[in-house]
């Protein structure tokens, strides 16, 4: 299961409503921030997230209405709060913003906080047994840009039945079997994963996109997933302004989740002269299995089940804010 908690849906500067970009990625232990724009550390607060574990940060590219909280947040973190280390991934160049950033809020030391920078390209930048987060590239204004897929490997259930009736006892020898080794039985014959474990079922995929000038060529990298999010900075009526700023309409938002065969399609990074009905009538005819999303929604992805959407303020298992 992931869940993906948007922060901040503006696009260049923040409304009355919207914050700017910023995402927050959850799947079982890991927590991954996706862009840290201006106010990012409040809106943080606001969700009732809080501040732990919140020491990686994903950037999808260097402008800076993606990347000016990380000065704030790092600050926060050197004076008040226990997290004494950032990992921040990124292209070069948006690194190197942050960087200088740094420099100004701490002078020519980072020592109140620890700061990790990691260049990252296209490929897999992360995984364990169960999850893996794949980078792939983004055109968006000549700049070096990214979006992020985050997938959870498929897995092959165990069939008790077929355990029973060759005789594997009960205990950890079946969990070796789960985890692809073959066992020795006491009576000598050995028992080979393939003779208790199901078909493989895939696992949930996640796929985050943020600014784009172009979505033809993001087929192949999205294709497929259960959840695209993507941004749709303009209207249709608006397409020759979106090309000239790098940037995506709600209708290429969509007509790239129905052409690439994802299950639901969310729209962020919408402009201020926007609202979320304007964004949602040109998206919904092409794609219907569209959500705008809005400051503090929610979306929680589990593979073969309906997507769910939610308020993160109103979930009663967070913790306290710190």
């Amino acid at each position: 299961m992931f869940e993906l908690v948007f922060l901040g849906t503006s696009a260049s500067a923040p409304s009355v409503q919207r914050g700017l970009p910023s995402a927050l990625l959850l799947h079982r232990e890991h927590r991954f921030l996706i862009d840290c724009g201006e106010g990012t550390q409040r809106q943080v607060l606001r969700s009732g997230l809080g501040f732990k574990r919140l020491d990686r940060i994903l950037l999808t590219h260097g402008h800076l209405d993606h990347i000016l909280g990380l000065g704030g947040l790092a600050s926060t973190f050197g004076r008040w709060e226990t997290l004494e280390q950032m990992e921040i991934y990124g292209g070069t160049w948006a690194l190197q913003r942050v960087r200088e950033l740094m420099r100004v809020v701490f002078g020519t030391g980072e020592d109140r906080v620890r700061i990790g920078y990691h260049a990252i390209s296209p490929g897999t930048l992360m995984e364990d047994d169960v999850f893996r987060l794949q980078v792939f590239s983004v055109d968006h204004r000549g700049t070096e840009a990214f979006g992020f897929s985050f997938e959870e490997k498929s897995r092959r259930p165990f069939i008790p039945e077929k355990a029973e009736a060759l005789g594997v006892p009960n205990g950890p020898i079946r969990k070796d079997l789960v985890g692809g080794l073959a066992i020795t039985l006491a009576d000598g014959r050995t028992i080979h994963p393939d003779e208790v474990l199901g078909p493989a079922i895939p696992g949930a995929r996640l796929v985050f996109v943020g600014d784009a000038g172009r979505a033809d060529n993001l087929a192949d990298a999205v294709a497929g997933a259960d959840l695209l999010a993507i941004e749709a900075t303009y209207t249709e009526e608006e397409r020759d302004v979106a090309m000239a700023f790098g940037h995506l309409t709600a209708r290429q938002g969509a007509e790239l989740a129905r052409n690439a065969g994802v299950k639901a399609l969310v729209l962020h990074h919408i402009s201020r002269r926007y609202n979320s009905r304007s964004i949602l009538e040109e998206a919904t005819p092409i794609f219907p299995g569209t959500f705008v999303a809005k400051d503090f929604d929610l979306f929680r992805v589990i593979k073969q089940k309906p997507i769910e959407r939610e308020d993160v303020r109103q979930r009663a298992d967070l913790p306290a804010a710190g």
